[in-house]
């Protein structure tokens, strides 16, 4: 597998899309009367998770010209990517079962709606997880990334949602609530995750130090610095938050929604892509 822009697509719609989904359900659950804005999310969601895996395959090698290459997966179980191949399969067929009994009877099982969920927030572990066990990368910590790619994935999640359901059905969505304090703590608690995440990378000992210290230089104050402070600092992380405060006690104008949520589906993106492509891997220092 080569770690490039495919793989970063793959890792930014795959945890989106997950979230996405969650969100949809979760709203079906507190606002029944949003269903349009609900059907509109789960498809999203669903888009989303299945054109990542599709880019998953296509950098794999095989491709769609040997699709018996991902079947075959499923007779390792010690491979991470057999249990992500699982994962992303028992998402996408109960995600897509769930939004077609929802499209014809209105209710779904909650059993499948919270197989949903699980699975969801599984495929955005899974994301954190793919990366983290290429070890000479010393930024793919497998402690700390995971968890990383899960609150963002969480975060972009609930962006998509608001955007698409305001779309969708913006009178049902003024009276969406839920997801009001989620929004507010999660850019906190990413910055968090990425501070530690950085501090960690310089925690090594020879070249691993070496590749650590290169890979924070670079992203803090080198070539990735401007989508560092720039795209993820400021505009995935900063102006969301200052455009919530300032609606905290009035219901957002359409813009600023639409404002708030497109720069934190940047920041998601520009998250994976500092993360993917700005590693320096041990071995070549």
């Amino acid at each position: 597998m080569v770690w490039n822009e495919v793989i970063v697509g793959y890792l930014f719609l795959a945890g989106m899309g997950a979230g996405c989904f969650t969100f949809a359900t979760i709203l079906g659950w507190k606002n029944p009367t949003a269903r349009k804005a609900c059907l509109a999310d789960m498809l999203i969601g669903l888009l989303a998770v299945g054109i990542g895996t599709m880019l998953l395959m296509l950098d794999a090698k095989a491709g769609f010209r040997n699709p018996l290459r991902f079947i075959l997966l499923f007779s390792n179980w010690g491979s991470v990517m057999t249990w992500g191949t699982a994962i992303l399969s028992v998402f996408l067929v109960a995600g897509f079962i769930d939004f077609l009994l929802y499209a014809i009877k209105r209710k779904t099982p909650k059993v499948l709606d919270w197989l949903c969920i699980i699975a969801g927030l599984c495929v955005a572990v899974y994301t954190g997880v793919l990366l983290g066990v290429a070890e000479p990368y010393p930024l793919w910590n497998l402690a700390v990334l995971p968890i990383l790619f899960l609150v963002s994935a969480i975060s972009t999640g609930f962006a998509a949602g608001l955007l698409g359901g305001q779309i969708a059905d913006r009178a049902s969505m003024r009276s969406v609530t839920f997801h009001e304090k989620t929004v507010a703590v999660l850019p906190i608690i990413e910055v968090c995750l990425v501070v530690i995440l950085l501090v960690v990378t310089l925690q090594g000992t020879g070249l691993m130090a070496v590749a650590g210290a290169a890979t924070v230089d670079g992203i803090v104050k080198g070539a990735f610095a401007p989508l560092f402070w720039g795209g993820l600092i400021v505009v995935g992380l900063a102006v969301p938050c200052v455009i919530d405060m300032m609606s905290l006690k009035k219901a957002r104008p359409l813009c600023a929604v639409a404002t708030a949520e497109v720069c934190v589906l940047i920041g998601g993106f520009v998250l994976r892509y500092l993360v993917v492509l700005a590693a320096v891997p041990a071995v070549t220092m």
